[in-house]
């Protein structure tokens, strides 16, 4: 796992969206092609911000959804409304479809239009040590499909592409930041297995800490 650490949240967001960036040219110029999924939050807000500001080729770029909440289309809490972010022109846009009135078949119809393999995959960290939509000790996590239902969390059930999707993607990007990070990062890094994102596949992971939530690492090091 490559650990890069920014001095604040906005630097660590510009720090991820230089990596992705430089990603999505290299999938482009390799295969006329590339395919990103992202998640939601605070912190990729300021780097989807970043991102649209970079060069790439978004006429050849896919963004699909790590996760979204089921609920009404406009409502504050979907991830969704954060792509607006990105260009609005070029780029094409596979939301979830977590309004469809038989969601476990629309998980179905989602995972069966998702890329062989992503070029990138961006998660986030919760501070229970959840990733994408896989709470801590939610069956989800094991789901033999590509796209799955979370039990009900925070409040939402939940549409994810599961461990099998994610693992399988050329490269992950891990971006967290602030000091309720800190202890999940700790843990996750000393190989806490209670912690839902103990599933992701380390090589091939890039992990973007601000100094807060790198600030619990010093003695690993």
């Amino acid at each position: 796992m490559d650990v890069r650490v920014a001095a604040d949240a906005e630097a660590a967001a510009v720090e991820a969206a230089g990596w992705v960036a430089f990603q999505l040219r290299s999938a482009v110029r390799r295969r006329g092609a590339a395919t990103i999924a992202v998640s939601g939050g605070t912190t990729p807000a300021r780097m989807f911000a970043s991102l649209a500001s970079l060069v790439v080729p978004w006429e050849s770029v896919t963004v699909f959804q790590v996760d979204e909440r089921v609920a009404p289309a406009g409502d504050p809490a979907r991830n969704l409304k954060l792509l607006d972010a990105l260009p609005s022109r070029g780029h094409h846009r596979r939301p979830m479809p977590v309004n469809a009135a038989h969601l476990a078949a629309a998980a179905r119809r989602y995972a069966a239009g998702l890329p062989e393999q992503f070029d990138v995959v961006h998660l986030g960290l919760g501070d229970d040590g959840h990733t994408a939509s896989w709470p801590p000790g939610d069956p989800v996590i094991d789901a033999v499909d590509k796209v799955a239902l979370s039990e009900m969390y925070a409040g939402f059930v939940r549409m994810t592409l599961t461990p099998i999707v994610v693992n399988a993607a050329r490269h992950r990007l891990v971006l967290a930041a602030g000091a309720n990070k800190a202890r999940p990062v700790r843990h996750w890094l000393l190989g806490d297995n209670t912690l839902p994102i103990q599933r992701i596949r380390r090589a091939d992971t890039v992990l973007v800490l601000d100094t807060e939530a790198a600030s619990m690492l010093a003695p690993l090091r």
